[in-house]
């Protein structure tokens, strides 16, 4: 039998697991700082074994195990691309308090009344807090069983007992194993529970969510590796003062990693939006200078939006600017280009920019909607409510061209929006709306003017 001798390094990064001989302040791999620390020398010797099983040709595999079952939540199985694969292992992160455990013990009753068996552990709360929350958001379920528990080798022995086809913690950072050294929540302890928990859930084909807490920067908390190990990385998102909540896949080795699921947190638990548009609207029968609706992308989903915004004279010699829902950056440079190629004076005036209903705009293709919308406060004057406008603004004034212009002209024509402004160059003709193609700042502002003119023509009653 072959032998093969390996010396692990005396350092190890705790962060991504960087290995190096000699002690180091930052990590040579993701560039942390006082992350290197000594784990001792070790040495192991690895003997060839036989297999228990041949290796096969890879058309020869059978793939019926590997097909994802729908959750019975359809916004839900969208994010997932389908729904819960038999052995898949998932990372559920968010902000305290954003409904992380709500969803879950929506997802696991519903899972339950399709006649699959499911174990819920809470580290965090109790049981009887548990059977609160599933009483006043109708998760009650015979199948579905409750454990509260912090020990890991604990919690293996109740998924041994209970033999469950989905399997919840709640969450991964308050189990601990007696077994290792390290406080609970620790890099150590964490990737010893989450290695454990992989295990089981891999031979007993056996779905797994782990509940992942969050850095105050947004990122799932706990060693980088622990997103590696598992198939599946969510991060659920929203604002805790409004209803509206969005599951995004950052990770997903069995489907796209580019979906959205929207949900609405209500008194009686959280409800799956297929039609999320309405959300993110304001009042459109009355409209009001310094709005302006675009239609952005997320995933494969379009969703329409509305950015606000509010230019006042400032009384402080160094004008406030505050963004809410957009990257204050990209919003500074839209400023910046509205002033040197439009020229509007913003450098005296207090600029405040904001989406509606809690929505994050993150891509260039709202770029042309964010600048018509201070246009619109700066000159006072209402956009028609019809009109949308979707392209990405350059440095130079120039309207760039953006991807899935047919999808999202296709949306604003189906919630009854009849004009939108559009880059030039666009071959996109959409029944039912006007499109107007600019490759500028300035032709842009002037069809927007011309529309809101015509609007208010038509708007005026004849005596």
């Amino acid at each position: 039998m072959a032998k093969s001798t390996t010396k692990t390094p005396q350092f190890r990064c705790t962060e991504c697991g960087w290995a190096t001989g000699k002690w180091a302040g930052r990590c040579g791999e993701c560039q942390s700082w006082g992350t290197v620390e000594e784990v001792g020398v070790i040495t192991a010797t690895t003997k060839a074994r036989a297999t228990t099983s041949p290796a096969l040709a890879i058309s020869a595999i059978d793939i019926s195990s590997a097909q994802s079952q729908s959750t019975g939540i359809s916004e839900f199985d969208r994010a997932l691309g389908g729904g819960f694969v038999p052995g898949a292992v998932l990372l559920l992160a968010g902000e305290p308090g954003v409904g992380k455990s709500t969803l879950l013990l929506a997802v696991a009753a519903q899972w339950a009344r399709l006649g699959h068996k499911v174990l819920y552990l809470t580290g965090e709360e109790s049981a009887a807090q548990v059977r609160l929350r599933a009483e006043r958001i109708n998760a009650l379920c015979d199948s579905l069983f409750l454990a509260a528990e912090t020990d890991l080798g604990i919690a293996l022995g109740h998924i041994e007992q209970t033999d469950p086809s989905l399997l919840i913690v709640d969450s991964v950072q308050t189990i601990s194993s007696a077994d290792i050294d390290g406080v609970g929540g620790g890099v150590t302890q964490v990737k010893e529970v989450a290695a454990s928990l992989i295990r089981a859930a891999k031979s007993r084909n056996m779905t797994t969510v782990l509940v992942g807490h969050v850095t105050k920067d947004g990122s799932v908390a706990g060693p980088r590796a622990l997103e590696h190990l598992v198939d599946v990385v969510l991060q659920f998102e929203g604002d805790r003062h409004g209803p509206l909540r969005l599951v995004r896949a950052v990770k997903n080795r069995y489907g796209p990693a580019d979906e959205i699921g929207c949900f609405e947190l209500t008194e009686d638990g959280i409800h799956g939006l297929p039609d999320p548009s309405g959300l993110f609207l304001g009042d459109r029968t009355h409209p009001v200078p310094g709005t302006c609706v675009t239609i952005t992308v997320e995933g494969k989903r379009p969703l329409v939006a509305e950015v606000q915004a509010l230019i006042a004279p400032s009384s402080s010699p160094q004008p406030r600017r505050v963004t809410s829902g957009l990257d204050s950056s990209r919003t500074a440079m839209m400023l910046g280009i509205l002033e040197r190629r439009a020229g509007l004076k913003l450098s005296t005036a207090d600029c405040f920019v904001a989406t509606v209903g809690g929505m994050r705009l993150l891509e260039p293709a709202t770029d042309l909607a964010t600048a018509l919308a201070i246009v619109s406060s700066v000159k006072d004057i209402s956009l028609p409510s019809g009109l949308v406008a979707i392209g990405e603004l350059g440095l130079a004034g120039d309207i760039r061209r953006v991807t899935g212009l047919e999808r999202r002209l296709g949306e604003a024509a189906r919630l009854g929006f009849t004009d939108a402004i559009i880059p030039t160059g666009a071959t996109v003709k959409t029944q039912g709306i006007t499109t107007y193609p600019v490759s500028n700042i300035g032709q842009a502002v002037a069809i927007m003017t011309k529309l809101t003119a015509d609007s208010q023509s038509e708007g005026v009653p004849d005596f």
